[in-house]
């Protein structure tokens, strides 16, 4: 089990983090932040990595042997699985509003 690392926070931490909290949208200086308006080029999930979770799960042959063709040299082919996976959960997320 991947365990993730949380620091403990300080006391001065706390504190700064409560006056940043507190602060409005109109109190943050944006000016050295450069506007980006173009973002034809970012990657989704770059930086993202969910955690996966290994399992064992009984699919038809047929349905196995599908995804296995669609993948590059047979490979990542349980990613496609996921992928879909994941497409029919928002679909019904989006469905039940």
């Amino acid at each position: 089990m991947n365990k993730l690392y949380t620091p403990e926070l300080t006391p001065e931490l706390l504190a700064e983090s409560a006056r940043l909290a507190a602060m409005g949208d109109e109190d943050i200086d944006f000016s050295d932040i450069p506007l980006k308006l173009d973002w034809s080029n970012a990657v989704r999930g770059k930086f993202y990595r969910p955690v996966k979770q290994q399992v064992t799960l009984r699919l038809d042959a047929d349905v196995l042997h599908w995804f296995k063709t669609k993948a590059t040299g047979g490979r990542g082919y349980q990613s496609r699985i996921n992928a879909a996976l994941r497409r029919v959960i928002e679909e019904e997320e989006r469905k039940a509003g």
